[in-house]
């Protein structure tokens, strides 16, 4: 969300620190540089209880001043009138300020209708001063800009500030007021001598205001004393939290008590480390709206996210517990419940959208459902509707598959509580999805029924509490297992027939089956369109980012309605290079540009004038104002989320400056069906051809949810000839455009003859329509309904899935916008689900009339479906070019031979037992991964002399990389430098194995002229012996449980010796034949494993793997050595030229 709240300690702060550094947000507000004002001191501390010890902050951490002042004491939780709710402790010194706040840390409070636990308390200078000196002042934004509030009657009777506080706006882009503006609007009944210091107290606030991105701030009462000096004694304040990004280190610094005068503060071993200097904001949770383990979790875990996950518990002992898609849907089902008199009953509201992953989706269902059967089973069971609209890109399938894992986890919990679920949902691969939901209910023991999007959407809400139920529908139907072939494109012209392609007059050829289609040839000339259809079946846009998803979707959109070019231009990324991307149009494929710039793209491209943008929520600001910079881009889509408040306005502003239709933010976009899609609006193929959005209808809709905009698609089209354009704004508190503007351009169009307006809990938009329609300027029938209607059931505030739906006074409800609507002229439907019958009965009665005119369905193109959505549902097959079964990355976590990475560190298995899974696919007794370990160790390095050492050495020192130079010292390794484990392992096994005795064994060599490998060493011998030898020989005999391969050759190395005393058995040798024993002894391989790992190499592996630690290690030391380019010495090299005498022609051509 945007606007939230946050505690006085902290607005505080924010105010200390910054009211004297924030740079003015006009040059009219630049601080006085003969000003007396004199900035209070930071003096406030904030007093907190531990629950886990039920103690108050202790003396030592607080401030020295608290212990010599006369106090003010109070909670600062959020609470409105604390002074009449007596919590309020005024002029006591710390001691009894203390006791005043044990007396009440962590106890209940009741505060009005609310109660909540007392956990967070401020302390701060008693200030004694005249009524007189009380004043107010509140800064408040809207959508048309900022607003200045004073009055000079502050204090506790400050009254309706509404009605009598004087006002100052600011606009967003208009003229800013001046200092003497100021002075003469708001501080006309302030004394002389206090006017100049208040004006420059005020400027400076409202340039921290700005700086900060606040979106409320309130003080009452301000007191300024005869001295000049300014005192803040409550304080109100809401931050922009979208705007973390741009001001979390101005918010944390203010934060950092060690910026002010020698605060103590606690340092203890392990403190965590901040991104920023100062602790980052802390947004606490509405006064008895306490955050519980499971909804700080979930919060967490939306933070780490780019989805969105939200979770708050309203009745943990209730019955209905919900899990609903989408921020939109997630408010109807919640009004569906309470509507149907289960408010008391509903456990929870949450939301899952934007895309999230399995593991996610996992993690959020695991933690409902742990809610949900944690408190005593109840005689009349628990319900679980697992909802949501048709979705645009999510796929439905693979979050259910989250689901579905946390449904199977909690199987035996579910049977306990006598659980019944119920599940509707639509969008990507929901046949899928729901396939799986449906064969889960018959394996689970729970009943779990199943509906698609041919049922409306809260139809399961009645269904699930045991109402009566308005219609009865069945498992939904299986997508076709194939789709028909596509029409012929008229667009580029057939490829020449024969088996080699046509051969053009330039030389080149088209190869048959690989045609391109090519829309240059197309007019590009721009035809002029009314201003109130800014899309029409020849729009063409640019879509800025990288988004082929969304590309693709919009031609497909743009095939299936049979237009002649598509309506993407081209992409712009500024990221990379200039390239061209393929994209198919129908079964072809065809080439769009990617820009650098947008200044290239529109040279380019002329007759672009719609901008779809992808940008990031913290790049959209500066893309969408050097769109607006160009005169032929007239409509732009905004499709990012958390877009800071200030800057969206700017940019509205400014759009409406330039004439520039804006839809969004937080917006999935829009669809003109026949004509254009923004980005992914409408869904999947199979939604739009469900939904006929590929020809026009006659109804024109707005809508502020994306998902409940594919609602409308969808119901449109069962009780309508379907939709004429639908728009979804966004959100967020100040969407581009509202409303009112669709509304009007539906209203001017001819073509559009039926409106529907779905509205929700927040804001005033409603109420501009309402008046339009009262006043004439709307005149079509308007079917239209506000969600949000649960919101006054519940107890204590909600914020629910869009940023704007919030209401912040009565006439902002949702019943209060049906009423006004109704009254007004309306068709307003009782309940939501009622709304189908309503648009049904309008779209009858205007057919009746003659103002519609019902027109014959045309058949739409088939659209060939991609070949990976194909094979994500198990329509399609191919072989896999390369088979793994050693690790998995593509879960959750990564699995090394079917060991969870968190699992390899919690058993410490080591790097022997990694070993073990990656080489052998198997976990090996720990004596065995030790023996790996161990080595791994004595092979590392045998000094830098050895060949492989050398070559390293040498290529470091000619300037390479680290790669270059390990690759050239593992090139040497063979059977003349460390590779001889292998052919040792392969010698003393099968001597032993065809029954050769060690001299048998030892003479047949001899007599084959042929060396064995693993005896012989040119500097140890009997008497010098090699210690790592030693050290192999002392761990296999104590650990290994056999180890015959080694006793046959250390008796092998008796015969050897007995000839010269450096024929030993080597370290190459004793390691080949030791893991042999390890192989075939340990019981963890057959004998036949046993021996193909020997053929294929395993011990070799080692070998290389152990000594590359070593030849890293030479490389990163000539490195630190900065050692010259090696020359080896000429002396040292003998050279032998052949004599020139001598014949060089060897032979020679007949």
């Amino acid at each position: 969300m945007s606007s939230k709240a946050i505690r006085e300690y902290d607005a505080k702060l924010l105010l200390a620190y910054w009211l004297q550094r924030a740079p003015a947000p006009h040059p009219n507000f630049a601080p006085s540089s003969s000003s007396t004002l004199k900035f209070p001191p930071p003096r406030v501390a904030q007093i907190l209880w531990d629950p886990s010890t039920d103690s108050i902050t202790p003396d030592t951490l607080l401030p020295s001043w608290v212990s010599t002042t006369k106090l003010v004491a109070k909670p600062d939780q959020l609470i409105k009138r604390r002074g009449k709710a007596g919590l309020l402790a005024l002029n006591k010194d710390w001691e009894d300020a203390k006791k005043w706040i044990q007396d009440r840390a962590g106890k209940p409070q009741r505060v009005e209708s609310v109660t909540g636990t007392l956990s967070s308390f401020i302390v701060e200078p008693f200030l004694p001063h005249p009524s007189d000196s009380e004043y107010y002042i509140c800064i408040t934004s809207a959508r048309h800009g900022d607003t200045l509030l004073f009055t000079t009657a502050g204090g506790v009777d400050v009254g309706d500030v509404d009605a009598k506080a004087l006002k100052l706006d600011i606009p967003v882009l208009g003229p800013f007021p001046s200092r003497a503006d100021l002075q003469k609007i708001l501080l006309r009944d302030v004394p002389a001598h206090k006017k100049e210091v208040l004006a420059d107290f005020l400027i400076r606030l409202y340039s921290v205001y700005v700086d900060l991105h606040y979106a409320y701030l309130e003080i009452n009462p301000l007191v300024v004393l005869d001295d000049g000096t300014i005192h803040y004694l409550d304080m109100a304040a809401k931050l922009d939290q979208t705007a973390e990004s741009i001001c979390g280190p101005k918010w944390a610094v203010a934060r950092d008590l060690t910026v002010y005068e020698s605060a103590p503060v606690a340092v203890t071993a392990g403190s965590k480390i901040n991104a920023d200097r100062g602790p980052p904001m802390v947004w606490p949770a509405p006064f008895g709206r306490d955050l519980t383990k499971e909804e700080a979790y979930i919060q967490k875990l939306d933070a780490s996210t780019g989805a969105s996950l939200k979770l708050t518990v309203l009745n943990p002992n209730g019955r209905v517990w919900t899990m609903v898609a989408g921020g939109g849907a997630s408010v109807v089902y919640s009004d569906a419940i309470a509507a149907a008199g289960f408010a008391h009953e509903l456990a929870n509201y949450g939301e899952y959208s934007g895309a999230p992953s399995e593991g996610q989706t996992f993690e959020y269902a695991k933690t409902i459902l742990d809610l949900l059967t944690r408190p005593p089973p109840r005689p009349d069971g628990k319900i679980l509707i697992i909802g949501g609209g048709i979705a645009n890109f999510t796929n439905v399938a693979a979050t259910f598959k989250g689901i579905i894992r946390a449904l199977t986890s909690y199987k035996t919990q579910l049977i306990a509580h006598n659980a019944k679920i119920y599940v509707r949902r639509g969008g990507p691969n929901w046949q899928e999805g729901l396939k799986a939901m449906r064969l889960l209910g018959e394996s689970l023991g729970v009943p779990i029924r199943v509906f698609g999007p041919d049922t409306h959407i809260t139809e399961i809400v009645p269904l699930a509490l045991g109402l009566k139920s308005t219609t009865s529908k069945t498992a939904p139907v299986s997508i076709p297992a194939t789709a028909p072939g596509s029409p012929k494109v008229s667009a580029a012209p057939e490829p020449g027939t024969g088996d080699v392609g046509a051969i053009h007059a330039d030389g080149e050829r088209t190869q048959p089956n690989d045609v391109v289609v090519r829309f240059d040839s197309l007019s590009g000339a721009k035809g002029s369109r009314p201003a109130y259809r800014p899309f029409d079946e020849d729009t063409r846009s640019f879509v800025y980012g990288l988004q082929p998803r969304a590309i693709q979707g919009m031609l497909d959109f743009d095939y299936s309605c049979k237009r002649s070019r598509p309506s993407v231009a081209a992409m712009i990324y500024p990221f990379g290079g200039h390239h061209i991307q393929k994209f198919y149009w129908g079964t072809r494929e065809t080439l769009l540009p990617v820009y650098t710039s947008l200044e290239e793209a529109v040279k380019k491209h002329p007759d672009v004038d719609v901008v779809v943008n992808f940008a990031s929520s913290r790049s959209v600001y500066s893309s969408t104002m050097e769109c607006l910079g160009y005169e032929s881009i007239k409509a732009i889509a905004l499709i990012a989320e958390g877009v800071p408040e200030r800057q969206a306005r700017e940019i509205l502003w400014k759009a409406q400056e330039k004439g520039v239709l804006i839809i969004g933010p937080a917006t999935v976009g829009g669809i003109k069906p026949g004509c254009f899609r923004i980005g992914n609006s409408g869904g999947m193929m199979d939604n739009i051809i469900a939904s006929k959005l590929y020809r026009p209808g006659s109804v024109g809709y707005v809508s502020k949810s994306g998902g409940m905009s594919n609602e409308l698609n969808n119901i449109l089209s069962l009780v309508t000839n379907g939709t004429y354009e639908g728009i979804a704004i966004g959100g967020d508190r100040y969407p581009g455009s509202t409303f009112i503007d669709h509304l009007l351009r539906y209203e001017a169009d001819p073509a559009c003859k039926m409106l529907v307006l779905l509205g929700e809990v927040g804001g005033v938009e409603e109420y501009r329509v309402i008046e339009a329609v009262k006043s004439g300027k709307i005149r079509k029938p308007i079917v239209a309904w506000a969600i949000g209607t649960c919101a006054s059931m519940f107890t204590t505030e909600v914020q629910f899935g869009h940023a704007g739906s919030m209401a912040n006074s009565d006439s902002e409800t949702a019943d209060a916008k049906n009423k006004a609507m109704r009254e007004a002229g309306f068709i307003v439907p009782a309940t939501f689900e009622e709304l189908p019958k309503a648009l049904q009965d309008t779209y009858e009665a205007l057919v009746a009339q003659g103002v519609i005119v019902p027109t014959r369905e045309v058949e739409p193109p088939v659209i060939p479906m991609d070949y990976k959505w194909a094979q994500e549902l198990g329509l399609i097959r191919k072989p896999a070019a390369f088979i793994s079964t050693i690790s998995d990355e593509r879960g959750q976590e990564l699995l090394y031979a079917g060991m969870r990475i968190s699992d390899v560190f919690r058993e410490d298995i080591g790097l022997g037992g990694v070993v073990s899974l990656l080489w052998f696919k198997r976990r090996l007794p720990p004596w065995a991964t030790k023996f790996i370990e161990m080595v791994l160790m004595l092979t590392a390095d045998h000094g830098p002399a050895v060949s492989g050492a050398m070559n390293t050495i040498v290529a470091t020192r000619a300037g390479k990389d680290l790669i270059s130079s390990l690759a050239s010292g593992l090139l040497t390794i063979g059977s003349r430098f460390g590779g001889a484990l292998d052919e040792a392992a392969s010698m003393f096994s099968g001597a032993r194995d065809t029954g050769l005795t060690p001299r048998e064994f030892v003479d047949n060599s001899r007599k084959a002229n042929k060396l064995i490998s693993g005896i012989g060493h040119k500097i140890k011998s009997v008497n010098n012996p090699d210690l790592r030898v030693e050290l192999v020989k002392e761990f296999v005999r104590k650990n290994f449980p056999s180890h015959s391969l080694l006793d046959y050759a250390l008796a092998v190395e008796k015969v050897t010796t007995s000839k010269k005393d450096t024929l030993i058995l080597n370290v190459d040798g004793c390691i080949a034949v030791c893991f042999v024993d390890l192989l075939r002894d340990s019981g963890a391989f057959t004998p036949e494993e046993a021996d193909e790992y020997i053929k294929i190499g395993t011990l070799n592996g080692l070998f290389v793997l152990g000594r590359s630690i070593g030849f890293i290690g030479h490389h990163l030391d000539q490195k630190r050595l900065r050692a010259p380019l090696y020359r080896h010495p000429a002396d040292d090299i003998f050279i032998n030229i052949a004599d020139l005498s001598q014949p060089r022609v060897l032979g020679k051509m007949q």
